[in-house]
């Protein structure tokens, strides 16, 4: 076994019907994952809730930890597995929302994400986030990101910088920009040397949100290992994080990256 894992992604047609039909759904497709032997397993963007209920964002909302993290963590504890998934976090300041990803082992929350590049309407329900962590597993460290920012190169660059062997993407693409979705996941996995892990929405809210669905695994060349079909999919690669090394010396953007240099040109 030595540096194999298994890692999962989750597609969802989520309903708009609320939190308990959602992880009642979420739960049957964790199920399959951890039956599977998955250690990482990855769910959509506001996966909890639907992601179409901004007149609801407020009622929605939770802490973190909170409710639904608890439950991620109880099917934590059930596989020994990690879940990530982003939810309506909110804020320790009253009123203050954000689309947030959160990490869960079966020891509870090991840290959080919040969407820092917001698309379009989002920036009127969420606040943004400042800061890009890279949390430590122990056999893996993992950065997250959520939906529109696989479309930032800079964010999952940070997160490389860190050290992070796996990305790890939440999102609620929309099908109109499948074409981004298909390059930018093997673009952001191939730049960094890194696996990456994107879990997508399916289906269509308020008969106008139509997701893309195309929820993959990738890897260190930006190779689709996996790649969800149906509405509702569960997808398990195996993974060796011994390519990950190999690929970073063969192709050493990380190394040869000009920290110094760029950050001259972010200050002008």
């Amino acid at each position: 076994v030595g540096n194999r894992i298994k890692v999962a992604a989750i597609q969802m047609n989520c309903l708009m019907t609320g939190k308990e039909d959602n992880l009642k759904l979420a739960a049957d497709l964790i199920e399959r994952a951890g039956q599977a032997g998955a250690k990482i397993i990855v769910l959509p963007e506001l996966f909890s809730t639907a992601y179409r209920v901004e007149e609801r964002d407020y009622a929605l909302s939770e802490p973190i930890p909170g409710p639904t993290t608890d439950w991620m963590q109880s099917w934590c504890k059930k596989y020994d597995a990690y879940l990530m998934g982003a939810i309506i976090e909110r804020g320790d300041v009253d009123g203050v929302l954000y689309d947030t990803a959160v990490l869960v082992g079966p020891q509870g929350v090991i840290g959080k994400y919040r969407k820092i590049f917001l698309w379009g309407p989002e920036a009127l329900r969420f606040s943004r986030g400042t800061e890009y962590p890279v949390f430590d597993l122990g056999f893996a460290k993992v950065g997250m990101q959520i939906c529109y920012e696989v479309g930032f190169p800079e964010g999952a660059r940070f997160l490389g910088l860190q050290g992070a062997d796996i990305l790890l993407y939440t999102a609620a693409f929309g099908l109109k920009r499948v074409y981004a979705w298909d390059i930018a996941t093997r673009a952001r996995a191939l730049e960094n040397g890194a696996f990456l892990i994107a879990a997508d929405r399916s289906g269509i809210e308020k008969g106008e949100t139509d997701f893309a669905a195309k929820s993959r695994i990738v890897d260190p060349q930006g190779t689709v290992l996996a790649e969800a079909q149906e509405d509702n999919d569960v997808i398990v690669s195996e993974i060796d994080l011994g390519q990950i090394a190999p690929q970073r010396m063969g192709l050493p953007y990380l190394r040869d990256y000009n920290r110094t240099l760029i950050a001259r040109q972010f200050a002008k």
